[in-house]
């Protein structure tokens, strides 16, 4: 089984370096409908893996100067408090806590893969009609927080959302800023994020540390792999599947 883990985590890793679509989008889901974990302990223990292996891409991005903290900020503002919150009710006020909560974050998980398959369609019409500009043209200081918000609940509970609503939902708020720093401060956004929200499951004892060390160990050459094979296979084809995928893979979570 831990050879089978490792070999997902080389497989996700590979897709994340190809489309940049987070590895909450296919790990989490293939943890739950492939090797049988249950949903809580997934979404913990791919919040922390998300954390760990974000921060590097967050610390490149922060070194070319990629990072509009400013966005950041107020990402976080809405996204740290709401990810606290919703562990909080539902660990006080779901029946059984978070521990039997399975039902619940099945729902909110096959809910955010939804969203993340239509973010990704409309990322690639968003990136082609993208000015590529670097200026924050409007003050959308409330909208973001909303934003963030949204954001900071579906991770807590489904460990989905980060990278491509993230991205999405930055996308229509600041249609003056460049691809490159729009995907920094989703990136930076999301190292926080994940990690509160994934300490929040390990404080419940929703982490399995075994399956955290094979995912990691197979994921990190699977996306130095993708990010050099990126160049050479057609993203609007490869993003299409996935997208079909994450539909098929998000209502069988829910239907079940």
């Amino acid at each position: 089984m831990e050879l089978a883990q490792i070999i997902s985590g080389f497989a996700v890793g590979t897709l994340v370096g190809i489309t940049g679509v987070g590895g909450g989008a296919l790990m989490t889901p293939l943890l739950v409908l492939l090797f049988g974990v249950a949903p809580i302990t997934a979404v913990g223990t791919d919040l922390l893996y998300a954390a760990l292996t974000k921060t590097g891409g967050a610390i490149i991005h922060a070194r070319y100067g990629h990072i509009e903290w400013r966005i950041v900020g107020r990402l976080a503002l809405g996204s740290l408090p709401a990810a606290v919150l919703a562990l909080l009710f539902v660990h006080h006020f779901v029946p059984g806590g978070l521990g039997n909560a399975h039902q619940t974050i099945r729902f909110f998980l096959g809910l955010a893969l939804l969203f993340t398959a239509a973010a990704m369609i409309l990322r690639l019409r968003l990136l082609a009609r993208g000015k590529g500009g670097n200026r924050v043209t409007r003050d959308r200081a409330w909208p973001t927080v909303l934003a963030g918000t949204v954001l900071g609940i579906l991770v807590a509970l489904s460990s989905v959302g980060a990278g491509a609503l993230g991205v999405t939902a930055l996308f229509f708020l600041y249609p003056g800023l460049s691809p490159i720093r729009i995907v920094g401060a989703d990136i930076a956004h999301a190292v926080p994020l994940t990690l509160v929200a994934g300490l929040g499951h390990w404080w419940w004892g929703n982490i399995d540390w075994s399956l955290l060390s094979a995912l990691l160990v197979g994921s990190l050459p699977g996306v130095w792999l993708g990010s050099h094979l990126a160049p050479r296979i057609p993203e609007v084809f490869l993003r299409a599947a996935l997208a079909v995928l994450l539909v098929f893979a998000g209502g069988k979570l829910i239907t079940n």
